[in-house]
Parts: structure tokens; sequence; C-alpha cells
């Protein structure tokens, strides 16, 4: 649809135009809806599994049936709506995560992402089907050693790598004080890293960009420092095509620069949020007493959890956001509008347009060689 102007991300077989991967959101901010006008535009729709089913109430042993036939649902919905790349976002630290990789498996998605955790054994459930295997990173450490333990035991590598940097929404793979101080590699300094791993294979892995990631203008930055593509998600949750409720939406609208914040959450890791009421009483210490019934996540400790980290997302989702807070990347606050997924797509690449033969910070850090 956009070849003439912009290059095309090829993952084996798939071909998407405009090099764009959109970003899976739980709990239920990116499923069906979003994922399929997304694919309809050439890009990647991507539907997140976590939370996807509504469990909260069920115990343990039905929560992990409930998400996978949630899952499948989800999944054939967007294939009902296009014919374009639907893929799979799954977290290596949710405790169903066996049950969706396979749930995923059997309705033959185009592609699973998997981060939050090095996804060492994801290959094995293939089974001969043809479906690309993306993993997130955030270093070119855990890359190295995933391609590793991959080729060792499964002999293959990676269809493509995602690299995430500290710009992201939602939990972090970072540690909450690095964050804070920002003592952290920059996404250009690590996608440089893992570029040099992945151009030393034949054929050479693309390497996806993703966090902090906003406009045409970023795109073209990060495709001029070699990168095949770009995975942003923030973007389009203010779209009239997603899928969580429009206080969700607002909550980025309303928000300033300064509204998005970090905070440290039950489940261990740094998540970014827009701030708001729930947010600064969490900080200055507030519970929220709850009783764990389906331990969604391998690392929440429930008993000394503050709060549920699911049932606030969950919350967060159905609109309902005095008593939970919304996930968001660094750039957030710079959405105005609520606009069409087309509208919006058409505007990232005229935006990109604008900047593709003039980047002189692409040039400068390629020179240097970070």
């Amino acid at each position: 649809m956009y070849a003439d102007s912009m290059p095309t991300l090829k993952i084996g077989n798939l071909e998407i135009s405009p090099p764009i991967i959109q970003g899976g959101m739980g709990v239920r901010v990116s499923r069906a809806n979003l994922a399929g006008a997304v694919a309809n535009e050439g890009c990647a729709g991507v539907i997140a599994s976590a939370g996807i089913g509504r469990y909260e109430n069920f115990p343990k042993s039905d929560s992990s049936e409930i998400n996978s036939e949630a899952l499948r649902h989800e999944i054939r919905k967007a294939r009902s709506m296009t014919g374009g790349v639907i893929g799979v976002n799954i977290m290596v630290a949710l405790s169903d995560y066996d049950t969706l990789v396979r749930a995923a498996v059997d309705e033959k998605v185009d592609m699973i992402i998997s981060g939050a955790g090095l996804p060492l054994s994801l290959p094995k459930y293939l089974n001969g089907d043809d479906i690309k295997l993306i993993p997130i990173v955030s270093s070119a450490r855990a890359f190295r050693i995933l391609c590793k333990r991959w080729k060792v035991n499964f002999d293959r590598i990676p269809d493509a790598i995602i690299v995430e940097g500290t710009k992201a929404g939602g939990h972090l793979g970072y540690h909450y004080q690095n964050v804070l101080d920002n003592t952290t590699s920059s996404l250009e300094h690590t996608l440089q890293e893992v570029l040099r791993i992945a151009n030393t294979f034949n054929p050479k892995i693309p390497v996806i960009a993703a966090g902090g990631i906003f406009d045409g203008k970023d795109m073209a930055h990060f495709l001029g420092l070699g990168a095949s593509g770009v995975q942003m998600a923030t973007r389009f949750v203010c779209t009239d095509e997603c899928d969580v409720h429009e206080n969700f939406k607002q909550a980025y609208i309303n928000a300033h620069a300064e509204d998005i914040t970090i905070i440290k959450s039950p489940v261990g890791l740094p998540g970014r949020v827009t701030s708001n009421r729930f947010v600064e009483e969490i900080n200055q210490g507030r519970t929220v007493p709850f009783k764990c019934k389906y331990q969604c996540l391998r690392t929440c400790e429930p008993d000394k959890a503050p709060y549920c980290t699911t049932e606030v997302l969950a919350n967060a989702a159905e609109g309902n956001l005095d008593e939970s807070f919304a996930f968001a990347g660094s750039n957030a606050w710079r959405c105005n509008e609520i606009v069409p997924v087309r509208l919006l797509v058409n505007k990232l690449v005229k935006e990109y347009q604008v900047e593709q033969c003039e980047d002189p910070i692409s040039a400068e850090v390629a020179e240097q060689g970070f």
C-alpha cells in the first residue's frame, strides 16, 4: 500500500508495509478491533494475551481456560476482519504462558511476540508450523544468550528481534532505580549493539526498534540507524478502533508531560503510567487489600503486594480510572485527538516522508558506531 514511499519490513515470507508492528497492550487494550484495523493498513496488528479473558471472579483452575478461549476468539475475530498480518504478544512471565502459546499456534497466527523474560523454550511449541517467532530483548547480552540457546536446543534462530528501550509503556525490563536515574543505555546504543549480532547471521535477523517511538520522524531516525522496522503501541491507543474504554484514551489526551511517571509495580518491575490520584496514593503507601485467586504472573508475590496489578489494569480497561492507572509510553502526553487507524497510519507515513532524506542525528550516531 505504501511500498513506493517506505521500506518494507520483511520477516521470512511476511511483508509489512509500512514497517510498523503495533505493540501488544494488556490488559484488554489491544484486541481484535485494533489489530484488524492496523493489519488492514499493511502494518502488523497484535493482540495482547495478558489478562485477555474476564477471569477476575473465577478460581485459578478456570482462569487459564478462560484466557485461552478469549485469545482464540480474538484471533478468529481479527482474521474475519483482515487478510493482513496478525500476531499475538505473550509474556513469558504469565503463569499460563504454555496454554496461551499453544492456543496461538493452534489458531495459526502469523507471529508470536514474546518478552517480559527470555522465551527460551518458545520454539518447542511450533510442531512444524510456519509461525514467526519474535522475542523482545532490552540488551545485546540477552539477545546473544537467546540465539545460542535456540540454536543448540532447536537448531533455529529468531525470525526477528524487537529491541525495547526504557521509554516504553507498561512494565519495563530494567531495574527501577536505573530507569529513575536514567542510567540505562539509550535505545540507539542498544539497537546498534544488537544489530552487530543480528548482522552476523545469514540471512540477517531483522531488528525492530521499540520504546517511545511516536511519529514518522522517530521512524526515520531508527530506520536510518539500521532498524528494519519499528514497534509502536502508545500511539495506537488514541484511535477509534482501539478496544479499550474511552476514559483510558482520555487519560492520554488529558495528560501533560509531567503526568507520565514511573511506579514500582508489585510484580517487581518498574512501570510507566499516567499519574492520577490513585497513583499518588499508592506512592504514598496506600494498599488495596485483595485475595489472589489466580497468580497470573509468576513474579508476583500476592502476600506482599500492596494491590493486585491485574485488578487495577482490568479497572482501567473498563474505564474506572479512579481505582486504577493507565499504562503509557513516555510520549503519551503528546496524543491530542482520537482518530481512525487509517488516518493515523497515513499521518505517520507523511511524517516519515518529510524526514527520510534528512536525519543528521542518525548519520552522526551511525558514523560514531554507537
